[in-house]
């Protein structure tokens, strides 16, 4: 983490870095799409590769020089396929929301019906959402969660009957039970549709077999690699082999240009990192924190939609409290705990404000967190929930204090 190569050149970006390692050191990190990397996959995403412009897929590229770039990219896919059980992969997408660009790009056209999770039921931005690409350019049919916070498949079932989508999509940036795969897949062949399965929070999950797999049902899987894969900022498509020339295609040239082959070094490393019988242990650990930690919560009386967890995360309720996620995601941060606000379903306030904060376990069980640890997070968050109104900032330095010693006890980045 020695910034003094950048120092050299520009002490201000150098000075804004090394807070912001401090910052992620003493700070527990519950927003659920973030996670720390190994310093293998950073020197990886800062490496020579990102001098290197590889237009075209490896061995067909529309530049000289790529024979290295070749090889890496070739064991990225190689990775995922195996990590996975994927008949293809393409590791080119920036980002999760360009993988599903992708998808889209060549499995609908444009004023196509596609059914997707509602962004307030805890879909994500572009599983349809009216102000992305995907609301923009296509009728979009969405679903939400019952009153248990559960997706209810038979009215899944009947809007697909009533609509018939071209594309049903699974998956979601914000929902916190067991995704049933076969069900969709039943679903949508029932009526006719293709199938994307965004397991872009799930991955990890997914790879280490603690949560079902997509991937024999879902004509397309999606995910991004740097939430539970613990990878860098980036996305994958991978897709049944009939699929696949359309895929690669519609990353490049239809969405993109240039690869970012230093980011994809990177998501080879990971992937390996992945493949290994320490990785998933810490799968494992990455849910049984998550449930300790709504445990927690709720021994204390705060609320959590769906009264608990199946996965990495969850959404605190705050309506009968009548306090908002805006508010308490900035108590928390004063007590040294980092999460998002977050809608929860029939949310009375808007996504600016919203009624819930979303939290996850990844990162902190990277850091090496154990259930004890999530016991003592979920009072330090009922606690700070508790005197947000009145704000005691003897008690929020205590929190805080509280906190702090939690993240000295398992020091990151430090060696």
């Amino acid at each position: 983490m020695n910034t003094d190569i950048i120092r050299q050149t520009d002490k201000e970006v150098a000075d804004l870095l090394d807070l912001e390692l401090k910052r992620q050191q003493t700070t527990i990190e519950l927003i659920a799409s973030e996670n720390f990397t190994s310093k293998a996959v950073m020197q990886a995403a800062g490496s020579v590769l990102t001098n290197k412009y590889a237009e075209g897929k490896p061995y067909k590229r529309f530049y000289n020089g790529c024979k290295n770039a070749d090889k890496i990219e070739e064991l990225a896919q190689q990775r995922a396929k195996k990590l996975f059980n994927a008949e293809h992969a393409n590791v080119q997408p920036h980002s999760g929301a360009q993988a599903n660009m992708a998808v889209f790009l060549y499995a609908v056209k444009p004023g196509d019906t596609v059914m997707g999770m509602d962004l307030s039921n805890g879909g994500h931005l572009s599983h349809g959402s009216p102000v992305n690409f995907s609301g923009l350019y296509f009728n979009i049919v969405s679903y939400g969660v019952d009153s248990n916070g559960e997706i209810d498949y038979e009215n899944v079932r009947e809007l697909a009957l009533k609509h018939r989508p071209k594309l049903i999509i699974c998956g979601a940036s914000n929902y916190s039970k067991i995704i049933d795969f076969k069900k969709f897949k039943e679903i949508a062949d029932e009526t006719g549709a293709l199938l994307l399965a965004d397991i872009a929070h799930i991955a990890a999950l997914v790879a280490a077999g603690e949560h079902p797999s997509p991937f024999p049902y879902a004509d397309f899987v999606t995910t991004t690699t740097h939430k539970t894969l613990r990878g860098p900022r980036g996305g994958i498509i991978m897709c049944k082999e009939k699929h696949a020339q359309g895929i690669d295609k519609a990353v490049f040239p239809g969405t993109q240009g240039g690869p970012l082959e230093h980011i994809i070094a990177a998501k080879a490393v990971a992937l390996k990192e992945a493949l290994s019988d320490e990785f998933k242990l810490y799968a494992k650990q990455v849910v049984l924190n998550a449930k300790a930690l709504a445990k927690s919560l709720m021994d204390e009386g705060l609320d959590i939609v769906g009264n608990g967890t199946d996965n990495h995360l969850m959404t605190l309720d705050l309506r009968k409290l009548n306090k908002t996620g805006k508010d308490i995601a900035n108590i928390l941060e004063v007590v040294g705990i980092t999460a998002n606000k977050n809608t929860v379903p029939n949310d009375p306030q808007s996504p600016f404000v919203t009624s819930g904060v979303r939290l996850g376990s990844p990162a902190v069980t990277t850091r090496g967190f154990k259930e004890e640890d999530m016991v003592e997070v979920g009072k330090i968050i009922a606690e700070a929930v508790k005197i947000s109104d009145t704000q005691d900032s003897e008690k929020l330095k205590e929190l805080r204090a509280r906190s702090l010693k939690l993240c000295e006890k398992y020091p990151l980045y430090k060696d």
